[in-house]
């Protein structure tokens, strides 16, 4: 098993900047693959929608929300995630959730998902 610890949430002004961190650890590390990881957030009363996915192949995909103010980026080797997020708006307020799908197989790839952090961007 593998467990995604994420850390950076916080309570910041309109316009500001956080990084947020998701780091992968656990048994399972040693034989499987970190196939993509990636970033949803959820607001209250709002459904949980993707906000940035990177693969194994570095490519990138952001929620139009975000483009040209959030960034994702990794480091294979610390099996971790990041988001910079810059021009931060209030809209962005949402519990953000480290997601990472694990290659076990050719036909088992299983996703895991960290506990969530708190963003709050303040008007």
């Amino acid at each position: 098993q593998v467990q995604l610890v994420e850390s950076g949430g916080d309570l910041v002004q309109a316009g500001g900047s956080l990084r947020l961190s998701c780091t992968a650890s656990g048994s399972d590390l040693s034989i499987t693959e970190i196939t993509e990881m990636g970033w949803y957030r959820q607001a209250s009363r709002k459904q949980r929608e993707m906000v940035a996915v990177i693969t194994e192949s570095d490519n990138t995909r952001y929620t139009n929300s975000v483009k040209g103010r959030f960034t994702i980026s990794r480091d294979s080797a610390k099996h971790t995630v990041y988001l910079q997020m810059n021009s931060l708006k209030p809209e962005d307020t949402a519990v953000y959730y480290c997601n990472a799908d694990f290659r076990y197989g050719d036909y088992d790839v299983r996703g895991y998902w960290g506990q969530g952090t708190q963003v709050t961007v303040s008007s």
